[in-house]
């Protein structure tokens, strides 16, 4: 285990702290260049504390998927698997919609990250997979199901209504419409 010296634990957390900030202004494009700038380091420093965007976007989002984490996990147990687990893809949806590049961290793909594994997502999923697993075997969602899917779907639905005048309420009108389709009310 490589121990960090304090001035790059500082450079860290204020990096992180800037591209919070930043992010949370201009979205998951946010400048590199100006949050070096703005943290009075090198883009060589930012790079090597986030080698590509995606690391970058994961690290500002990590408190944030914590939450998700946390809400799958108490929702494990509830007594309705499909209410469980629509009440988490409504938390999930409200989060992608609230910040700003938090759908294109969730988002796969992307030319600077190709041989990293999302790491938000992996970790949505993993939380996640026994709800899903809960409700289809409830008879709630088609097993073809996956949990894959319903992080695509809601950041897909997160990136399609970023512009429009309301997005959360429209991300969660289009997601009723989804869930209609992947498990309707018996």
């Amino acid at each position: 285990m490589t121990v960090q010296r304090a001035d790059a634990r500082r450079n860290y957390a204020l990096i992180l702290a800037v591209a919070e900030q930043e992010v949370a202004a201009h979205g998951a494009q946010a400048s590199l260049e100006q949050i070096a700038r703005t943290a009075g380091v090198g883009s060589a420093t930012v790079r090597r504390h986030f080698p590509t965007r995606r690391a970058l976007l994961e690290a500002v989002f990590s408190s944030r998927i914590d939450t998700l984490c946390d809400h799958a996990n108490g929702l494990a147990d509830a007594d309705d698997p499909r209410a469980a687990l629509l009440e988490w893809l409504s938390a999930l949806t409200t989060y992608a919609t609230s910040a700003r590049g938090m759908a294109d961290a969730l988002a796969g793909g992307g030319a600077d990250d190709a041989d990293h594994v999302n790491a938000c997502s992996a970790r949505l999923s993993s939380a996640v997979d026994p709800l899903l697993h809960r409700a289809a075997g409830a008879g709630a969602v088609a097993p073809e199901v996956t949990t894959t899917d319903l992080i695509s779907l809601v950041t897909g639905i997160a990136l399609a209504t970023e512009h429009h005048p309301t997005p959360d309420a429209e991300a969660h009108r289009l997601l009723a419409l989804a869930v209609h389709g992947i498990s309707p009310q018996p």
